[in-house]
């Protein structure tokens, strides 16, 4: 959805799965919902990470929709914004970001002391907090691997939102301690080349690539819809 500001135009993320919980749009955050339930039939996936290959494609949007259906379905979820370059979580949910996990992760809070509640029941965000110097480092630390396990046992699933894997090597990282990768892409925009490499870097950090959303397809009539691609497809 465009909105004009000042002469610009700016492109607002629609939190369609809260905003209109019975439309086709959100029925389509639902299927990715059920494929993902059904991606790991022998592992608990309790770890998810949304990235893309390039900026703009979507991803941020995407994890939200996810973490709420995932809500709506009696889960206990935690959306973390691991985007510790351009934050986008906060101004998504309309939250402040003064805290968050870059304050976690250099033991200047505590994680009961970042956590925010959103608008759907059941749906804790963590945001970035303050920029930090050193994402990665911050990413691929101890604390890090620390501060994940005592989550998992007040979440049901944790999803986080992390760059775009062909900027920096965050995605990377952090996708190699999370049980599964869905890789976003923006039908018209995301260049096959791009997308091979995106899914080579995953492949290459042993990441656990359960599928792919391409966002923006259209159909007839000028609609534009969400659909999950499992691997075998």
């Amino acid at each position: 959805m465009a909105r004009k500001k000042k002469g610009l135009v700016t492109m607002k993320r629609n939190l369609i799965a809260q905003s209109s919980p019975k439309s086709i749009y959100t029925e389509q955050f639902k299927t990715i919902r059920t494929n993902i339930n059904f991606s790991m039939p022998d592992k608990e996936l309790k770890t998810l990470l949304f990235t893309s290959a390039s900026p703009g494609e979507g991803k941020s949007t995407s994890a939200a929709n996810i973490a709420i259906v995932f809500a709506q379905e009696g889960k206990r979820v935690l959306l973390i914004d691991a985007d510790m370059r351009k934050p986008t979580v906060h101004h998504t949910f309309h939250l402040t970001n003064g805290t968050g996990l870059s304050n976690v992760l250099t033991r200047q809070s505590t994680i009961a002391e970042v956590v925010k509640a959103s608008e759907t029941e059941g749906l804790d965000i963590i945001t970035c907090g303050p920029i930090p110097p050193n994402p990665a480092e911050l990413i691929g630390s101890q604390t890090m691997k620390n501060v994940l396990e005592e989550m998992k046992s007040d979440y049901d699933i944790i999803i986080f939102d992390s760059p775009p894997i062909l900027s920096v090597t965050d995605a990377q990282i952090l996708s190699n301690r999370c049980d599964g990768t869905i890789l976003v892409l923006n039908a018209g925009k995301t260049e096959k080349d791009s997308a091979v490499k995106a899914k080579e870097s995953l492949v290459t950090s042993n990441a656990h690539v359960i599928g792919t959303i391409l966002n923006n397809f259209k159909l007839e009539k000028s609609h534009y819809y969400y659909k999950y691609y499992g691997e075998e497809e």
